[in-house]
């Protein structure tokens, strides 16, 4: 790795441990991740394992959106507890294929959410269904019975992948 690739990989990880908490950086982004670089800013905009995209670089914030892929990476490294989303089982269908999880559906929901966040959402088994931003914080998921509580931007399922 040259140094500049590394420097690429140090600065992801440690935004990746800002935004989603300590030790998600080495989990989410080995070493063998292909960083790529916007050809006309040459910022830090995509990073793929393996021909996966796990992660995008928003210019705005210079925060990450999660892919499904990404998700499960957090997720099995037990390092997800703090984003976490469980619906309810009825619901698990159509959030997998992209749909909004409403607050009436959710069943537990981590209490340090904050809106605009980036969460995962899971079933009952732990199984990823989408990823999105929170729409309230983790404990008006719980307590509300109306309204959305997580804006999907990738469901899990094949047959529809939402962009935004």
């Amino acid at each position: 790795m040259t140094f500049k690739q590394l420097e690429a990989l140090r600065k992801i990880r440690c935004i990746a441990d800002y935004q989603f908490g300590r030790g998600v950086g080495d989990v989410l982004f080995p070493e063998e991740v292909v960083i790529i670089h916007s050809k006309r800013t040459g910022r830090i905009r995509y990073v793929y394992l393996h021909g996966e995209l796990l992660a995008t670089l928003r210019p705005l914030d210079g925060l990450f959106s999660l892919t499904v892929e990404g998700a499960r990476r957090i997720l099995e490294g037990g390092l997800a507890k703090g984003m976490l989303v469980v619906v309810m089982d009825e619901a698990a269908p159509f959030v997998r294929m992209g749909r909004n999880v409403f607050a009436k559906h959710v069943v537990d929901a981590a209490e340090r959410i904050l809106p605009q966040e980036e969460v995962i959402v899971v079933d009952g088994n732990g199984e990823v269904l989408a990823v999105g931003r929170a729409a309230l914080t983790g404990r008006e998921m719980k307590a509300f019975k109306r309204g959305v509580a997580v804006r999907v931007r990738r469901g899990a399922g094949k047959a529809y992948e939402r962009r935004g």
